[in-house]
């Protein structure tokens, strides 16, 4: 993203990549719908065109002696992620996050059955699983103990 902010920081290179969302465009094209904004010369624009180029937001491709550019999706895409981390901090953990209830919740679910389910007659119960296998049992403080040493 070195430079990306700073690109868009000046109205003609914004203009430009406004005429490029509409699709790759030659050069010459580029500097006549420019030059219909305003008075601009045909090196300006190709000046403007290296900065968004080297900011990773235009490519182009050279066709014989023109030069199309077009808006490059992986520059939008690191200007937007950027961005929608201002508004979102947060928003990368929402789907682990999820994931982690839905684990939680189908855990609180099977032990409640098992809990519900009946025992036949003159069986019994097992034992509930360790839940922490090579911690030991009984309180936190006396598996800590076990586990330190101490």
């Amino acid at each position: 993203m070195n430079g990306l902010f700073e690109a868009l920081g000046e109205p003609t290179r914004r203009q430009i990549l406004e005429l490029l969302a509409g699709g790759e465009q030659p050069a010459g094209v580029l500097v006549e719908a420019l030059r219909t904004r305003g008075p601009i010369s045909q090196p300006a624009v190709s000046q403007h065109l290296r900065v968004l180029r080297t900011a990773g937001l235009v490519t182009v491709r050279a066709e014989g002696a023109r030069r199309y550019y077009a808006l490059d999706e992986s520059g939008l895409r690191a200007a937007q992620g950027w961005l929608a981390g201002l508004v979102d901090p947060l928003g990368a953990f929402a789907q682990p996050l999820d994931a982690l209830a839905t684990e939680i919740a189908r855990g609180r679910r099977s032990r409640r059955e098992a809990t519900l389910a009946p025992t036949p007659v003159g069986q019994h119960r097992p034992a509930d699983p360790d839940p922490a296998p090579g911690l030991g049992t009984g309180t936190g403080t006396e598996r800590g103990r076990e586990r330190f040493g101490a």
